[in-house]
């Protein structure tokens, strides 16, 4: 019987407020559901927000009141829910702890939103999130079926426990999946990625924040390795698209106005946005998801400049705002040839080579810096995060992607995906079974049993 699927990812940016980022994943869901998409993979933090760029102004022994304050609403967008902070695992997937009087349920809302839209669109839903629990945030994972709502939820290890590494079962359109997810760096972590293939995954899921060209390979090998399909979503954003706070002026305007009133007892910004509206850190949910809006254009841009690591790769900070002649001539190679398909969602199709594809004549570059300024794009305009957005299949091929420079609307996809090729990759290679030595080796991980799930 053929144990085929259409899966996909979005390479989707976070919003201005957590409100607007859950109505553009409604709108992104819907037009997956129109193209046949079953399975949508966003990336790592979208709702809540990656808080590229920022250090919450904290240096070895020293903490600033604007870096508390950044905190403060990063803290107020992130979502709840309804976990505890030590997370309750399968008590609170299956909705067993308490619920405080007169409420229907535990947390904001945003995972009866998300479980509301899977079953609407019939789209299997991985979404990550930045989640808060008591006075601390986790960057997590969760797994939302259209049938029985929210399966399974990831935290990342750092600082979440390693019991959430768990795989989940499913089944859509008879085919079985199982299913596990590795969050950005995780990915470096051998163990940690042996760990899921343990578990017999055929479905691999890293949504990311890594825009780095050492990502796609990492990906392929993981491929490889697993004999399983790889999906990867990360975001793309533009510096002035960054949400306001990380870029805005409120923070600063807030801290003097508590230096000058006192404390600030609502726990807002400034209360203005450049559009003019008013804006509370505390997210309200749209009232009704289930009315897509249409998903915007990517914007055209100019391509030849990449962003600084915010990761202060090879000793260049974020504030530099410079990169060297080889990041640039690599970034005009890599950028990604789109195709419109409706809806106004876009494929990424591979770019016309580079008259240069020599990496010893690229190598041979003087390494000077070189300011942004110099290079005709406006500071506000350069992307601090260029996507990379891909699909690999299991012997490490290459599907879709990766989608560079695409901020908004792109939609990867992969049709009638063969999830039989990942028993044929087994013929020769299975990491955690035949090829493991487990007479030599063993693995454990605190509070997860690594054998494959029923």
């Amino acid at each position: 019987m053929p144990q085929r699927l259409t899966l996909a990812v979005s390479q989707s940016h976070t919003l201005q407020t957590t409100s607007a980022t859950l109505s553009a994943l409604a709108s992104t869901a819907h037009a997956a559901a129109r193209q046949g998409v079953q399975l949508l993979l966003f990336p790592e933090a979208y709702l809540g927000g990656y808080p590229r760029t920022c250090n919450f102004g904290a240096a070895v022994g020293d903490r600033s009141d604007e870096g508390r304050e950044q905190f403060l609403q990063y803290l107020h967008n992130a979502i709840d829910l309804g976990d505890t902070p030590r997370g309750a695992g399968d008590d609170w997937v299956e909705r067993k702890l308490e619920v405080a009087k007169e409420k229907e349920y535990r947390g904001d809302g945003t995972r009866e939103a998300l479980e509301k839209l899977a079953k609407e669109t019939g789209v299997f839903l991985v979404v990550g999130v930045v989640e808060r629990a008591g006075g601390s945030l986790y960057c997590s994972v969760v797994y939302i079926c259209p049938r029985e709502g929210c399966i399974g939820k990831r935290r990342k290890v750092m600082p979440g426990s390693p019991s959430t590494l768990k795989a989940v079962t499913t089944a859509i359109a008879n085919v079985k999946l199982t299913l596990a997810a590795a969050i950005c760096w995780e990915n470096y972590m051998p163990l940690l990625r042996y760990s899921l293939y343990s578990q017999n995954v055929n479905l691999y899921l890293a949504p990311t924040a890594d825009a780095r060209d050492t990502w796609l390979p990492l990906m392929r090998t993981i491929a490889c390795e697993s004999r399983a399909y790889v999906l990867s979503a990360n975001q793309c954003t533009r510096r002035k698209h960054l949400p306001s706070w990380i870029s805005g002026p409120s923070i600063k305007k807030t801290v003097q106005r508590r230096d000058e009133k006192g404390p600030i007892l609502s726990g807002r910004s400034d209360g203005t946005e450049p559009d003019g509206k008013n804006y509370e850190a505390i997210p309200t949910l749209p009232d009704d998801l289930s009315t897509p809006k249409t998903p915007p254009i990517a914007p055209k841009h100019p391509y030849g400049v990449a962003s600084p690591s915010p990761l202060h790769i090879g000793g260049i900070s974020p504030d530099d705002r410079t990169t060297s002649p080889l990041k640039q001539r690599s970034s005009r190679r890599r950028s990604s040839t789109l195709m419109p398909i409706p809806d106004n969602n876009l494929l990424a199709l591979p770019a016309e080579p580079s008259a240069v594809d020599d990496v010893d004549e690229l190598l041979a570059e003087p390494q000077q810096l070189v300011s942004s300024d110099d290079t005709g794009v406006d500071d506000e305009d350069e992307f601090v995060c260029r996507g990379g957005s891909c699909i690999i299949g299991p012997n490490g091929d290459v599907l879709s992607g990766p989608l560079w420079e695409v901020e908004d609307g792109g939609l990867l996809m992969s049709r009638d995906i063969d999830f039989e090729d990942c028993e044929r990759g087994r013929l020769d290679l299975d990491v955690a079974g035949s090829y493991s030595r487990n007479d030599a080796f063993e693995l454990k991980v605190a509070g997860l049993d690594l054998n494959p799930p029923p």
